[in-house]
């Protein structure tokens, strides 16, 4: 079975030497459709978070139900699934509440398949439990795959402040790539504030633009926040949400966030800030930094994917290709979403 397999720091190699997996009990094995390429996989790679654990990557996947052990039911040979990317323990309070990305049991577990635990960048994916599923019906595998993070991330981070995105309120997302372009299309389709979108590159403030933004700036002008606030006025930003997670992009969010508004670092930049309770947040500010989202807040995203109100813009490459695409987005240079299809 050919497979992307992580080796340790740095060192990514295409291998095509595997077994091919065999469920039992309430394991599914999957044949894979496409797997989406994540930002996370270059933390695992470059920063080598993963320690000296060899596995096969991807966590965004997507394919058919090839085989399953004898206790699964509810899924046969053919079903088109998406696979929930946190794999809690299934027994604690979080986990029965469908929320495993919040596990009381994850700094024991490991974080899920291609974070630590067998992935999807192969032939065939060893689901460890049936429950882990989520049927996506009609839609293509191959298209389907990035929901399993790309938009599943970003719709939880919306869902958190949905009471206050209301149409007399603005909304700015900062960081226009894999998750920040699904985020304006969620929010252009479940809220009524006002988008400002926020980039360093004028080709993706463009593409804020046509997926439903109704302003932009460029991110790295020094006077960015003053751009955002002759727009917004007095009062603020309600929601900011910030995809990119860097200091400087933190300290945008800090500037332009009104009071008693939410300030929502998604993306894994490594910025820091530091709490003034006198200065920087306007009272009332929370800060939260969310992680994944629910296993029924997924089936809410195939819901809104499968009336084509949302799309991942992708870029299709061979399984060979792997090292390719991860040193293209080291540069920047993939728009979007990349998928490996076996």
């Amino acid at each position: 079975m050919k497979a992307v397999r992580y080796f340790g720091h740095k060192e990514v190699r295409v291998v095509n030497d595997l077994e091919k997996p065999v469920p039992k009990g309430d394991e599914v094995l999957l044949k894979i459709g496409g797997a989406g390429v994540c930002h996370s996989d270059l933390h695992i790679i470059d920063g080598g978070i993963a320690g000296d654990a060899v596995f096969t990557l991807g966590h965004e996947n997507a394919g058919w139900v090839e085989a399953v052990g004898e206790t699964v039911k509810g899924y046969k040979k053919g079903d088109a699934v998406l696979v929930y990317g946190p794999w809690g323990c299934g027994h604690c309070k979080p986990c029965q509440q469908s929320k495993e990305n919040y596990c009381d049991h994850q700094s024991e577990l490991g974080y899920g398949g291609g974070l630590g635990l067998n992935g999807g960048m192969a032939e065939y994916m060893l689901v460890p439990s049936s429950r882990l599923l989520v049927p996506i019906y009609d839609l293509d595998p191959v298209v389907a795959a990035p929901l399993t993070d790309a938009a599943l991330t970003p719709y939880s981070a919306i869902k958190r402040s949905l009471t206050k995105l209301m149409p007399d309120e603005y909304v700015v997302v900062i960081g226009v790539g894999g998750l920040g372009h699904v985020a304006i299309q969620i929010l252009r389709e479940i809220s009524g504030s006002e988008i400002i979108a926020c980039d360093v590159t004028e080709d993706k403030l463009e593409f804020a633009k046509e997926l439903g933004a109704a302003h932009t700036v460029n991110s790295k002008d020094s006077d960015a926040a003053e751009q955002i606030l002759k727009i917004i006025g007095i009062k603020k930003a309600k929601v900011v949400l910030d995809f990119v997670g860097a200091t400087s992009t933190i300290e945008l969010g800090t500037k332009v966030v009104g009071m008693d508004g939410d300030l929502t670092i998604v993306g894994l930049g490594g910025g820091y800030y530091q709490y003034g309770s006198m200065n920087g947040l306007p009272f009332g500010v929370t800060m939260t930094n969310p992680y994944w989202g629910s296993r029924t807040e997924l089936m809410e995203v195939i819901g809104l994917a499968r009336q084509g109100k949302i799309h991942i813009e992708i870029e299709k490459f061979d399984l060979e290709q792997a090292n390719e695409v991860y040193d293209k987005m080291r540069q920047g240079k993939i728009k979007g979403r990349a998928v490996l299809i076996p």
